[in-house]
C-alpha cells in the first residue's frame, strides 16, 4: 500500500516522468547527421548525435521542449510526449542557409569554430592566401613571388612559416620538420580553396590531439566529402592574373561518391620584373560506406608551382630613386616546389557510443628556393644569392578510439590515440649560388631522418553545466642527421621524450553563454641540425599557456567572445636556414586579450570583426632591449557580408596591423597598414558573375618587413634598415562560374 501511495505522489509531481530520450537525426535524404546539438530547453540538459545520427538525452520529462540544431539546417523544436519514451524517435532536419541562430553553445562544442563556419559560408574563401585569414586574429604576408609559404602572425608571434602553429588538412600534417628554409615550414598551396568544408582551430597549447608546433595554436582544415554540384569558373584580372577551377562529380550513389577538382593559376604581379608565377592543383576524393557502420575515404592530391621574385628591397634604394616601390635589387630570386599526397581515412562505429578512426598518409615533396637578403654584404663580386633545396618523403598513421558513458549524474567521454610520423629528407641543402645555376659554395648539405611517435588521452567529465577536460600527450622524437660535407662519414643521432598535460574547465549554464579556463603545456621541436649540434639539449622547448574567457550569445543573431591569455616559452636554440647557423632565442612572455563580434542584422546582412592585443617581450633582456622583432601587438580584421539579396552577394573586408618593433630595441619600426577588399557577385540561373577588388582604396602598404643588414653594389659599408615586399596595389579581377 505504501509503495502505491509513493508511486502516486511521484506521478503527481512529475518525478516518474524523468527518464532517457533516445532517437536518431537525419537529413531529408535519410542520411544521419553527426554532432547535432540536442538541447532540453526545460532542464538545460544537452547532448550530441554520434556518427550514426543517434543520441541519448538523460533526465527528460514529459512536455519538455527539446531543440535540435546544427549549422546549415533549420532548428527543430520537439515537445516530449508520453509515447516518446517507448521507442526511439526520428527527427528530420531540413537544410537552410547558415546563420548565427543555428549556433548552440554547450560545453561539448568548439563554439568559436562554429562561428568561423558561419564566416566561411557567408564569405567563402576566394584565393589560397585567404585560407588562413579565416582564423580570427591570424595575419599572413607573402614575400617571395607568390609561390613561397606565407609568413604567419598570431598572438604576438612572428611564426615565420609555421614554427608555432600546427596545420593539418583532413588529419594530414602540413608543417615540415627540419625544412631547408625554416622549421615548421607550412605550404598550404596544395589546398584548393573551393574544396574547403570546415576550418577548426584552437589558440594556445590546450588540445592533446595536436602536438608539435601547437604553441600559439592549431588550424585543422577539412575538405568536402561530396559536391552539391559540379562547376567551372574562369577568372581574369590586372597584372596578367588568370585562374580557372573545375569541380566535377564523378559518381553519387547510396553507398559511394567521388569527385575531382583542379585549378590553374598564373600571375605576373605589379612588379617591374614579372613574377612568371604558375601553379597547378589537382585533387580527387572517394567515399565508400561499408557494412557494419564503416566508412572509407581515399584522397589524392598534387600541386606544382614555379615563380620568380623581386625579393625584399631596402628603403634607401627607393629614397635615392635607384629603384621604384616595385623594383628589385636582385630579380633572380624565385623557386619551384611540388607536393603529392595520398591519404586514407577509415572510421567504424563499434556501438552506439564507441568509435574507431584511423588514417594513414604519404607525401612526396620537392622544394627549391633562391633568395638574396643581403645583396653584396658577404660577396661583393658575385652577390649573396642562396639556394635552399630538399627532397622529402613523409609517412604516417594515427588511430583514435573514443567512448562515451552517460548516467544521471555524470557524462564521461574519452578519446585515446596513438600514431607515428616519419620524415625522410634527402639532400637538404644551403648553398651560395650565382644566377641560380652556378654553385659557388655549399654551406650545409646532408640527409635528415626524423621520427615522431606519440600517444594521447583526452577525457571529458560532464557534470551538468560543467565540463572538466583533463588530457595528456606523450611524444617521442628521434633525430638523425648525416652531414654530407664532412670528409668522413658523419651521422649523428639524438632522441627525446616530451609530456604535454592539459586541464580545461568549461561552464555553460544555458545555450547562450559559456565561460572557460584553459591551461596546458605544449612545444615545438627544433631542427634536427640544431638537435645534433647541441647534443640533445634544449631541443623541445616548452610553452606554458592559460586562457580565461567567455562566449556570449546576446540574442539569436548577436554573438560576442573574449579571452584573456598568457603564454611563456622556454629557452631554445634556433637553426637559421638562411645562414646555416644556430642562434639562441631566450625565454619569452606574451600576455594578451582577444575580442570577437558577429552580428546577423538581417537574413542577408552579416557583420563580423576581431581585435587582438598582445604584449610580447623577452624575459632575459633589459627594459628597452627586450622587444621581440616583428611581434604584432595589435591586429584587427572584419567586414560586412551580403548574401542572397535579390541574387546579389558579396562583402567588404578589412585587415589592420599596427606599427611594430622590427628589432630588439625598437629603433627600427615596421610600418603597419589598413587594407580593404571588396567583392560583388550576381547569380543568374546557373551562372555566377563576380568582381573582386583587392586594396580597394589603393593603399601604399608593405606586406612583409624585416630589419636587415645589407650592402648594395656601390656602397662601401653595410646598412641596417627596413627591407620590405610591397603590398599589392589596387587589383581588379572578374570571374564567371557555371554550375551544373
Amino acid at each position: 500500500m505504501k509503495k502505491i501511495l509513493l508511486l502516486g505522489l511521484m506521478l503527481c509531481f512529475g518525478i516518474a516522468q524523468s527518464q532517457s530520450l533516445k532517437g536518431k537525426v537525419t537529413d531529408p535524404n535519410n542520411s544521419p547527421l553527426e554532432n547535432v546539438a540536442v538541447f532540453d530547453r526545460t532542464s538545460g540538459n544537452h547532448t550530441h548525435t554520434d556518427a550514426s545520427g543517434k543520441f541519448s538525452l538523460e533526465n527528460v520529462a514529459e512536455n519538455d521542449q527539446i531543440s535540435f540544431s546544427i549549422l546549415g539546417f533549420n532548428t527543430f523544436e520537439y515537445t516530449v510526449a508520453a509515447k516518446s519514451f517507448s521507442e526511439p524517435i526520428n527527427i528530420t532536419l531540413n537544410e537552410a542557409a547558415v546563420s548565427l541562430e543555428q549556433v548552440t553553445i554547450t560545453p561539448e562544442v568548439n563554439t568559436l569554430s562554429q562561428i568561423v563556419a558561419v564566416d566561411l559560408k557567408t564569405t567563402p574563401v576566394k584565393s589560397s592566401q585567404e585560407i588562413l585569414r579565416k582564423v580570427p586574429g591570424l595575419i599572413i604576408g607573402q614575400h617571395a613571388g607568390g609561390g613561397k609559404a606565407e609568413q604567419i602572425f598570431l598572438r604576438g608571434f612572428d611564426i615565420d612559416h609555421g614554427t608555432d602553429i600546427n596545420l593539418s588538412v583532413d588529419g594530414m600534417p602540413v608543417n615540415m620538420v627540419s625544412h631547408a628554409h625554416g622549421q615548421g615550414y607550412s605550404d598550404l598551396h596544395f589546398l584548393i580553396p573551393e574544396t574547403i568544408e570546415k576550418i577548426s582551430f584552437g589558440k594556445g597549447p590546450y588540445n592533446a590531439k595536436y602536438g608539435d608546433f601547437a604553441t600559439a595554436g592549431y588550424v585543422a582544415f577539412k575538405t568536402l566529402d561530396k559536391l552539391d554540384k559540379s562547376s567551372i569558373s574562369v577568372e581574369y584580372g590586372q597584372f596578367d592574373a588568370f585562374r580557372t577551377v573545375g569541380l566535377f562529380n564523378l559518381m553519387d550513389t547510396k553507398n559511394s561518391n567521388a569527385y575531382v577538382a583542379a585549378s590553374l593559376n598564373t600571375f605576373n604581379g605589379p612588379f617591374d620584373s614579372p613574377q612568371n608565377f604558375n601553379r597547378f592543383n589537382m585533387m580527387a576524393k572517394y567515399n565508400l560506406k561499408l557494412p557494419d557502420n564503416q566508412k572509407l575515404q581515399l584522397t589524392a592530391s598534387h600541386f606544382q608551382s614555379k615563380w620568380d621574385a623581386s625579393g625584399q628591397i631596402p628603403q634607401r634604394a627607393i629614397d635615392d630613386g635607384s629603384i621604384g616601390r616595385f623594383g628589385a635589387i636582385d630579380d633572380t630570386e624565385g623557386g619551384n616546389t611540388s607536393r603529392t599526397n595520398l591519404l586514407i581515412n577509415h572510421s567504424k562505429l563499434l556501438s552506439e557510443n564507441k568509435k574507431l578512426e584511423t588514417r594513414a598518409y604519404y607525401s612526396h615533396y620537392d622544394f627549391e628556393l633562391f633568395s638574396n637578403f643581403t645583396f653584396f654584404l658577404e660577396d661583393p663580386i658575385n652577390g649573396d644569392q642562396i639556394a635552399q633545396r630538399e627532397d622529402r618523403n613523409i609517412l604516417g598513421f594515427q588511430t583514435e578510439f573514443s567512448d562515451k558513458i552517460n548516467s544521471e549524474t555524470l557524462d564521461f567521454k574519452y578519446t585515446a590515440g596513438i600514431g607515428v610520423r616519419y620524415d625522410d629528407v634527402n639532400d637538404v641543402e644551403l648553398s651560395h649560388t650565382k644566377n641560380r645555376y652556378e654553385i659557388l659554395d655549399r654551406i650545409a648539405f646532408g640527409n635528415v631522418d626524423q621520427i615522431n611517435s606519440f600517444a594521447f588521452l583526452n577525457t571529458e567529465f560532464g557534470l551538468g553545466d560543467f565540463k572538466i577536460n583533463p588530457a595528456v600527450r606523450l611524444d617521442y622524437f628521434k633525430f638523425d642527421y648525416e652531414n654530407k660535407l664532412s670528409p668522413t662519414y658523419d651521422n649523428r643521432s639524438e632522441s627525446k621524450v616530451f609530456a604535454s598535460p592539459k586541464l580545461n574547465f568549461i561552464y555553460s549554464p544555458n545555450r547562450d553563454f559559456q565561460l572557460f579556463l584553459k591551461t596546458g603545456i605544449g612545444f615545438h621541436s627544433n631542427d634536427t641540425r640544431v638537435v645534433v649540434a647541441n647534443g640533445g639539449e634544449d631541443i623541445l622547448p616548452a610553452a606554458y599557456g592559460a586562457d580565461l574567457g567567455g562566449i556570449y550569445k546576446l540574442t539569436d543573431n548577436l554573438i560576442f567572445n573574449t579571452a584573456f591569455w598568457a603564454l611563456f616559452l622556454e629557452q631554445e636554440f634556433v637553426y637559421v636556414g638562411d645562414a646555416g647557423i644556430v642562434e639562441p632565442s631566450g625565454k619569452t612572455r606574451r600576455l594578451g586579450v582577444d575580442f570577437g563580434l558577429r552580428y546577423e542584422a538581417l537574413d542577408w546582412l552579416y557583420f563580423y570583426g576581431d581585435a587582438n592585443y598582445t604584449y610580447a617581450r623577452s624575459t632575459e633582456e633589459p627594459n628597452g632591449a627586450d622587444y621581440i622583432p616583428l611581434a604584432p601587438d595589435f591586429t584587427s580584421t572584419g567586414g560586412i557580408a551580403v548574401e542572397n539579396l535579390a541574387n546579389f552577394s558579396g562583402g567588404l573586408t578589412y585587415r589592420y596591423l599596427k606599427d611594430r618593433a622590427a628589432n630588439e630595441d625598437n629603433s627600427i619600426v615596421a610600418e603597419g597598414y589598413f587594407v580593404t577588399d571588396l567583392n560583388i557577385n550576381y547569380t543568374f540561373r546557373n551562372f555566377v558573375f563576380g568582381i573582386a577588388i583587392e586594396n580597394l582604396f589603393d593603399t601604399e602598404w608593405n606586406e612583409t618587413q624585416f630589419a636587415t643588414e645589407s650592402r648594395l653594389f656601390d656602397e662601401p659599408e653595410a646598412v641596417e634598415e627596413i627591407h620590405f615586399t610591397p603590398g599589392t596595389p589596387f587589383f581588379l579581377r572578374g570571374k564567371i562560374t557555371v554550375n551544373f
